[in-house]
């Protein structure tokens, strides 16, 4: 009898601790007050999303924005205009021999005499005068051309007399617009062609 009710015994035993596990198992199925909610999957974006996500470094760091990097919606600055290069006369070249800027005129010693300086041809299409003012006589009778701004307008030579040049100098002193010029035998100008400049 004692060993049949030890098997019972035992056999109760058993019986009890299966329903407890069983209780303690579906017990954790149940919420708990403190337990923390599944994060919800993220919305996968829309159309209207334009902002760009930088990729994080190897350390984990966000990347720091570019320096060079230009705002939404703004057009790149333009790049700076090349430096204008200067355009002087080089005075290694020759002087030429055959122009003259005219600054003024002076009636004295009874001759017409036009104040001029030589120079160089330091760029295309340009004059630039150098060195000491100069006087040289020029006819009465002189074969004179003018263009702009002798003759507003005026891009190709038109005829004009030595008293209409002296006359337009004395208005206008010191311009040193760029002729050129010939002289006779005695030394006198005797053609004078104004070269026009833009």
């Amino acid at each position: 009898m004692r060993a049949v009710r030890r098997q019972a015994a035992m056999a109760a035993l058993a019986v009890c601790g299966v329903l407890a596990l069983t209780a303690c198992q579906n017990g954790d199925d149940l919420a708990a007050p403190d337990a923390k909610p599944t994060a919800a999957a993220p919305a996968p974006p829309t159309a209207s999303a334009t902002v760009a996500v930088p990729t994080p470094s190897k350390t984990g760091a966000a990347p720091k924005p570019s320096a060079t990097a230009t705002p939404a919606g703004k057009n790149p600055p333009a790049p700076a205009p090349p430096p204008t290069p200067t355009c002087g006369a080089d005075h290694r070249m020759p002087v030429s021999p055959d122009t003259i800027a005219v600054h003024r005129y002076t009636p004295e010693g009874g001759m017409t005499s036009l104040i001029v300086q030589h120079g160089t041809h330091g760029c295309p299409g340009r004059f630039e005068p150098s060195g000491a003012w100069t006087y040289i006589p020029i006819s009465e009778k002189a074969k004179i051309t003018a263009t702009a701004p002798i003759l507003p307008s005026e891009v190709t030579g038109k005829p004009i007399s030595t008293s209409e040049l002296t006359g337009w100098l004395e208005t206008h002193p010191d311009k040193g617009l760029p002729f050129r010029y010939h002289l006779n035998a005695a030394g006198v100008i005797d053609t004078l062609d104004e070269i026009y400049v833009k």
